[in-house]
């Protein structure tokens, strides 16, 4: 009896054993944390980088120079100054699904130029995009006002790590947070 005591003694210690071996073996493991989320970009941010990005890549071809870059308090249009006048381009007029990246060769018969990456963006249906001026203030009429253009120098962006995919996505979210038409997965 004295032995089927100690035995099932045994077998009751082994189950705690088992079942409370693990919970205690968790305890001196350290759990890794889940970093913090990154915080979401305000437009303020958003446009510092946009601006940023178009003053130190810019072209600097004389004709295609992003001059300056400035925002409306509303955070709606994007002024871009360059030497034959400016551009607004409205913000929350343009379409996040329609980003296009290209090159552009701004060389004409006069003179060559380095290459341009230039960043178009179509407006949303019935909306315009930009109103271009000269440099007395009067509309350029020769420019398509369904479309907004961004322009870098290939060489300087070529030298910035993922260059295109950073300026996409900040391009994607400012667009989305001045009330324009949000990126949509539509594929």
């Amino acid at each position: 009896m004295a032995q089927s005591a100690r035995l099932h003694s045994v077998r009751v210690y082994t189950a705690l054993l088992i079942a409370i071996g693990p919970l205690c073996a968790a305890q001196t493991i350290p759990h890794k944390k889940k970093p913090a989320p990154k915080p979401v970009p305000t437009a303020q941010e958003l446009f510092a980088y946009v601006r940023g990005a178009l003053i130190s890549f810019s072209p600097e071809d004389g004709i295609n120079d992003n001059l300056e870059v400035a925002l409306d308090p509303a955070g709606n249009v994007l002024a871009v100054k360059q030497p034959d006048g400016h551009c607004d381009l409205f913000l929350k007029a343009l379409d996040a699904n329609t980003l296009v990246w290209d090159i552009f060769d701004a060389s004409d018969s006069v003179r060559t130029r380095t290459q341009i990456l230039r960043l178009t963006v179509v407006s949303a249906t019935g909306k315009t995009a930009r109103t271009c001026y000269d440099n007395q203030d009067h509309v350029d009429k020769n420019v398509a006002t369904n479309r907004a253009r961004f322009l870098f120098s290939v060489a300087k962006t070529e030298e910035a790590t993922g260059f295109q995919a950073k300026m996409t996505r900040a391009m994607k979210n400012l667009i989305a947070l001045s009330g324009g038409a949000e990126e949509k997965d539509i594929f």
